[in-house]
């Protein structure tokens, strides 16, 4: 069984300057990704003032609806809830979602934050996924990775294939340890020389080792921190890749990951 799948903070559907909506262009560039399930940042389930205000360029649909369209299920977990409307994680799927929950996994006030989990049938086997967006504080993160790793470990099966991203704000690196000595994941980079380049080779060649690194996805326009991630267990990473130029830094802050998996 192969899989395609992308992970993008879609950054509300708008603009960051000017907060003009992009969310039609999102959807014909997601629509071009084929990609067989997405896991959405930033989703915006309702948000009455854009509506009112760009009534000809903002759907009647919520977001995550508005993008999955025919071909696609979606879950929605609602995080961040203001006065006129919502947002948080969502994930689309052309295989059915067999269930969703959504933990709280806000640290704080100021910064809700959520886990999205869904099951997932694809044709060979039922992929728990886990759509993710950490806080912008260590301290945060590391409690909610805390977090995550209970909920995975509490709801999927040992052994079970899982697929585990989104947003982790984590530009330093200093949570995918962790995440691949409890629960057994690897990030779909880990083993991509082509993206590390020439000296990561001859390093590894030398018996010297490497320091995995994931890619740079922030910000779009010109990629340097490391803030996107897809981890995986049951699965090999057939290939991974960011998508970037000029067509996406206009649509998000952040540019899309995009990986091809073969279930193991």
């Amino acid at each position: 069984m192969k899989l395609r799948i992308t992970t993008y903070n879609i950054h509300k559907g708008v603009t960051s300057f000017g907060a003009r909506p992009r969310i039609h262009a999102l959807k014909q560039a997601i629509q071009a990704m084929q990609s067989d399930v997405l896991f959405l940042q930033e989703v915006q389930g309702r948000h009455d003032l854009h509506a009112l205000k760009h009534a000809t360029d903002w759907p009647e649909l919520s977001q995550q609806d508005f993008l999955a369209g025919d071909s696609h299920q979606c879950a929605y977990g609602m995080n961040a809830v203001y006065d006129h409307g919502h947002h948080g994680n969502a994930l689309l799927s052309c295989f059915p979602i067999l269930s969703s929950r959504n933990q709280n996994i806000s640290d704080h006030k100021y910064e809700a934050r959520g886990i999205l989990h869904c099951v997932v049938r694809a044709p060979e086997a039922e992929v728990h996924c886990f759509v993710i967006h950490l806080g912008l504080f260590a301290g945060s993160r590391k409690r909610q990775t805390a977090a995550l790793i209970e909920a995975v470990s509490a709801s999927a099966p040992p052994g079970a294939p899982i697929i585990i991203a989104g947003d982790f704000n984590d530009w330093g690196n200093h949570l995918s340890e962790e995440l691949r000595e409890t629960l057994g994941v690897t990030e779909v980079f880990d083993e991509n020389l082509s993206r590390r380049g020439f000296g990561t080779y001859l390093r590894q060649l030398s018996g010297r080792g490497t320091k995995i690194q994931p890619a740079r996805t922030f910000p779009a326009a010109m990629p340097f921190l490391q803030l996107d991630r897809i981890y995986v267990r049951g699965f090999k990473v057939e290939s991974a890749e960011v998508l970037h130029g000029t067509m996406w830094s206009k649509l998000s802050d952040h540019a899309p990951i995009v990986a091809n998996l073969q279930l193991k």
